[in-house]
């Protein structure tokens, strides 16, 4: 009987879940699945920089299993590259770490960050600096900066 699986830890789902060549149909392609583990071992190692040993301590797995992850994402966005298909990222056997919910005052743009980041410094969409934990519902404070942040209750 084989070993059973372990949940590999990732921050959290893509902003994006599929990836395509420019003027092609995505129905019309042929589509590579890159695992949730996938992705975040790409995210770790390329995207961060970090060595294999701190990426998989991340999402603690063994340095053994996350080499097996990232060459085996590797391949698979080498052969989308290559071959002209699309790439959709969904699935595996993995645990999203907890995620706090940002909501800006300004543009009404929501957001996730993992816990253990800190408090982001302005909203990704607008650079604005009032906006604050939605799912707290803590309403309107004073920023480090000097501007308002505020809560989904307000406004």
């Amino acid at each position: 009987m084989p070993r059973p699986r372990f949940y590999r830890r990732v921050a959290g789902s893509p902003f994006c879940t599929v990836f395509k060549p420019a003027g092609i149909p995505v129905g019309s392609l042929a589509e590579i699945l890159l695992t949730l583990d996938e992705f975040e071992a790409i995210r770790l190692a390329d995207y961060e920089g970090k060595y294999q040993d701190q990426a998989a301590e991340a999402m603690h797995i063994s340095r053994q299993t996350f080499g097996r992850i990232i060459e085996s994402a590797h391949k698979k966005i080498s052969q989308a590259l290559v071959q002209g298909k699309a790439i959709r990222i969904e699935g595996g056997e993995v645990e999203v770490q907890g995620m706090r919910t940002f909501s800006c005052l300004d543009c009404r743009h929501t957001w996730n960050e993992p816990y253990g980041t800190g408090f982001p410094g302005n909203c990704p969409a607008c650079r604005g600096l009032r906006f604050g934990r939605a799912d707290s519902g803590t309403g309107l404070r004073r920023g480090r900066r000097g501007g308002f942040r505020g809560g989904q209750n307000q406004g």
